[in-house]
């Protein structure tokens, strides 16, 4: 989607600020970055993401959770959960994510971001480097065991339409930054593939 060509906010000019993400990181003691939870629904995103956020917080990291469904009952709330308005979510969602990262902020978000274009749009809002896409793997049957909300079965009962898994496709990434089995593996041993990776990438030891 071309940004410039849709917005239609006129007489605007982007106000550049004086304190800078670069002095915001050197004062935080870590860098900034979108770290981006995909998977189906009931896959452990927003589970792994407040586990890797508080194992964040203990190292003195600022942070932040963009969680799907507390975004839809704000900034997303007038949205459906049709392609185009999926698309729209993770297109607000990315531009969120983008502010809170130049604020300084590792970012994380817990979205099924279901289609690979959109999570690409987000990709491409920002520098290299800056999102590392997470695949949290897990079969639909172990989603469908985990699903307390009973979301699942209503899709199957054709309650609930466009349900991503049941009658709304899933597109896996082709190259996630970083793939973890949340359907086998504890989440202690997630958490620490994660903060692993951003020790690997000096996103904590600038």
């Amino acid at each position: 989607m071309n940004e410039q060509a849709n917005n239609k906010s006129s007489n605007t000019v982007w106000h550049h600020a004086t304190v800078t993400r670069e002095r915001r990181q050197k004062m935080n003691k870590h860098k900034s970055l979108i770290l981006w939870f995909t998977g189906l629904s009931g896959a452990g995103k927003s589970s792994l993401a407040h586990a890797v956020e508080e194992a964040l917080f203990q190292l003195q990291c600022r942070t932040f959770v963009l969680d799907g469904d507390n975004i839809r009952h704000g900034l997303c709330g007038d949205l459906t959960f049709s392609e185009q308005d999926r698309q729209e979510n993770i297109r607000r969602v990315g531009h969120v994510a983008k502010l809170l990262i130049e604020s300084g902020v590792i970012t994380l978000t817990a979205f099924i971001s279901p289609f690979r274009k959109d999570r690409a749009t987000v990709r491409n809002m920002v520098a290299n480097g800056d999102f590392v896409e997470i695949y949290c793997n897990t079969p639909i049957e172990i989603c469908e065991q985990r699903d307390t909300k009973g979301l699942y079965k209503k899709a199957r009962n054709g309650e609930i339409k466009e349900f991503t898994g049941i009658s709304s496709p899933y597109e896996e990434p082709l190259n996630p930054d970083l793939t973890l089995l949340t359907g086998e593996d504890t989440i202690e041993y997630c958490v620490d593939k994660i903060i692993t990776l951003l020790r690997k990438r000096n996103v904590l030891n600038p």
